[in-house]
């Protein structure tokens, strides 16, 4: 008799964009006359930078000619682009990272969830609430769980991110061994100072841990304080692996680009307490389910280091946090307090009531879509997050429409 994993009936029934997605398709199929704004689901809205498109059509028309077509790439990605991502976004920052410390993959939240595979199913897990899905979900799946049991799994130490903390959560007293952190945050828009960032690095080094740090918005950070990466930390090479996208950098999210940083003084142990190099581990796990990025989309990715891509990516990022201020703006006017918006494309708002009925309220009455808070976890209850992902004009109306419902 073939069986399931019974870890994934410990699952909620769905997963939050999936719910979102059937409510707003309910409303719109009740309601055709009616125009939706989407400002839930962080999806970009601009196109891809010019030079992006440029090296796209140049290395397809490569793939048409015999002498510079491309088969089967390095696994861990072409060495063109793992040394451009080794030069602009560490050694520029004094970050010492090698080329061939980098994993080119198809997404970050691809990386995020399988990344748990190489470690042990009994290991002690520290997650921020709100998070994002994937880092609870993937742990679930893997059996690292209890049930869930008023809205948290048994068996992970949660790491409360609340208006009292900044949305920053604190050391906790307990000792763990695998941390997700998340800065720029989604869902919260909130970043981490360097003295915030050493102390968690100080707590894994003295619990022999390590630190899942996802900057997949590291981008939109402009406050030249704030960290871009764990690595900017000294010690995190020993203690921290680094997930990075161009989804939300360079609107990679329709053709998939991310990579994951695994320094090789990295190490983890086995139950004789027996050190092994956790890049060799990830090298295996790696070569062996994945296939690589296709070429044509790793020649556009390297384009964004060029003098033209860093502009046009900046003008992007910009461009959307352009939007983030006058969502940040508009919902303070209405008397709600916020976070996020400056240093990140969200806006994570203080609703003070249910937040599904807060979604559905702006979804009916305003036709605009959010993302409510209880979705990202327990701490996510009263508050909605809010993408700047959108067009200018679209962002504008919705405003409108949410002063309108909310007078």
């Amino acid at each position: 008799m073939i069986r399931i994993n019974e870890n994934f009936t410990k699952l909620k029934a769905s997963y939050l964009f999936s719910d979102i997605a059937k409510r707003v398709t309910a409303f719109q199929q009740a309601n055709p006359q009616k125009s939706i704004i989407r400002l839930g689901i962080g999806d970009v809205t601009e196109p891809l930078p010019p030079v992006c498109i440029e090296a796209l059509h140049k290395a397809t028309d490569e793939m048409a000619q015999r002498s510079t077509f491309k088969g089967y790439g390095p696994e861990q990605g072409y060495a063109f682009l793992r040394e451009a991502i080794a030069q602009h976004d560490y050694a520029a920052r004094g970050c010492k990272i090698e080329a061939d410390e980098i994993f080119v993959s198809d997404g970050s939240k691809c990386d995020c969830g399988n990344i748990q595979e190489i470690f042990s199913t009994d290991i002690r897990l520290a997650i921020p609430d709100p998070v994002y899905p994937v880092y609870v979900d993937t742990n679930v799946m893997a059996g690292r769980t209890g049930g869930n049991v008023d809205g948290r799994y048994a068996g992970v130490t949660y790491l409360d991110s609340t208006p009292a903390n900044g949305y920053v959560p604190a050391i906790p007293s307990v000792a763990t061994d695998l941390i997700y952190l998340c800065f720029p945050n989604n869902p919260t828009g909130a970043v981490a100072t360097k003295a915030q960032l050493a102390a968690w690095v100080a707590y894994a080094k003295k619990n022999q841990a390590i630190i899942l740090f996802d900057s997949a918005y590291e981008a939109y950070i402009r406050d030249p304080a704030i960290p871009h990466s764990i690595y900017e930390i000294e010690g995190a090479r020993d203690v921290a692996i680094e997930f990075r996208s161009f989804s939300k950098t360079a609107g990679f999210t329709g053709t998939r680009c991310a990579y994951t940083v695994i320094p090789k003084s990295l190490m983890a142990y086995d139950a004789a307490g027996k050190a092994h190099p956790v890049h060799a581990l990830w090298n295996r796990r790696h070569t062996t389910k994945f296939n690589g990025v296709a070429y044509p989309i790793q020649k556009a990715a390297a384009a964004i280091f060029t003098d033209a891509g860093k502009k046009q990516v900046k003008d992007m990022t910009d461009f959307y946090l352009g939007n983030a201020a006058l969502i940040r703006a508009a919902v303070t006017k209405l008397g709600f307090t916020c976070i996020g918006g400056d240093n990140a494309p969200y806006i994570w708002v203080n609703t003070g009531r249910d937040s599904w009925e807060f979604f559905d309220l702006l979804l009916t009455k305003a036709g605009v879509v959010c993302t409510p808070g209880a979705g990202f976890g327990k701490c996510g209850e009263g508050h909605v997050r809010i993408s700047a992902f959108n067009s200018r004009e679209n962002v504008v109306a919705a405003l409108e429409r949410i002063a309108a419902t909310l007078k």
